[in-house]
């Protein structure tokens, strides 16, 4: 398959693990991390960029992500999207990967590099609300917001300056009172997204199909095409 005829779309955290492996000349676009917070909205906004993609096939770096992808349909070209609930999975390595953490320690927090820039976090958000509220009220506030979770796990996906991450990590863990993790990422999922194969561990929608949630509690059958030479 040549470059030209297949697109990636991205939230930026994602696109940040992509970037490193991607072949020089791959079209690809990046979405503003926030429209997470109004699934619908990213919905809307994923649909027009495929539509408009002119390309034969889409890799999408996003997961179920709150219900936003379902509903997807591939007009004219065929949609690829990793088969797990969030980019923790992705971030981690896979689907397993994720759901062993989850299984182990349910109370979990995750933070990666990307996600502390773009700052969507409860963490940036009492820096927000001290500003409005005053320290106090903040930290009960943001308190009250994690109440159910016990750890703080910071991700690392090998990107440079991951020190200054993960100090800033370790300090949240402290103030909101957290037990601090490090939990070794992989890139392994994010070069099967670029380089295949893209089997059970992938969304599959062809042309004129439309993604549900079933797709991703049932394996897709192997894509008889991969994604970029190596």
């Amino acid at each position: 398959m040549t470059t030209s005829h297949t697109k990636i779309i991205a939230c930026a955290t994602v696109i940040e693990e992509m970037l490193p492996i991607l072949p020089e000349g791959v079209s690809y676009e990046v979405l503003d991390f926030g429209l997470h917070l109004t699934p619908e909205k990213l919905r809307v906004t994923l649909q027009d960029r495929i539509d408009a993609a002119d390309a034969d096939t889409v890799i999408l770096g996003y997961g179920l992500c709150s219900m936003a992808v379902v509903g997807l349909m591939a007009t004219d070209c065929t949609i690829v999207v990793p088969r797990v609930d969030d980019c923790i999975a992705i971030f981690l390595g896979s689907h397993d990967a994720y759901i062993e953490q989850a299984r182990r320690e349910p109370g979990t927090y995750y933070l990666t590099k990307g996600w502390i820039e773009v700052s969507d976090t409860p963490f940036a958000e009492y820096e927000r609300l001290v500003e409005r509220y005053g320290q106090i009220r903040a930290l009960r506030m943001i308190k009250l917001m994690l109440k159910n979770y016990t750890r703080l796990a910071f991700i690392d996906t090998g990107h440079y300056e991951q020190e200054r991450y993960r100090q800033y990590t370790r300090l949240m863990a402290k103030q909101f009172d957290l037990r601090y993790e490090e939990l070794p990422g992989s890139r392994a999922l994010v070069e099967k997204m670029i380089f295949g194969p893209w089997n059970g561990d992938f969304v599959i929608a062809r042309p004129g199909e439309t993604i549900t949630y079933a797709d991703f509690k049932t394996p897709s059958r192997n894509l008889s095409r991969t994604g970029f030479a190596p």
